[in-house]
């Protein structure tokens, strides 16, 4: 599993690698560029599997989001 995922911010570009959590989705992220609030779009469980390069753990793992 991987736990290393670059978020990238689709205001401004700016891109960061996060550690993911193992134990719950993250809903929101605020971009250290530009300091836009990221959140997941319908769809999807987390900032993680939308912005990010590696989809959060729970999914990598077919466990669904919690």
């Amino acid at each position: 599993m991987l736990l290393k995922s670059t978020l990238t911010c689709p205001k401004c570009g700016h891109q960061s690698v996060e550690t993911m959590p193992t134990n719950a989705c993250q809903f929101f992220h605020d971009c250290e560029g530009c300091g836009e609030r990221l959140k997941p779009l319908a769809g999807d469980c987390c900032v993680f599997c939308f912005y990010g390069s590696v989809r959060c753990p729970p999914i990598q793992e077919n466990k669904g989001c919690r």
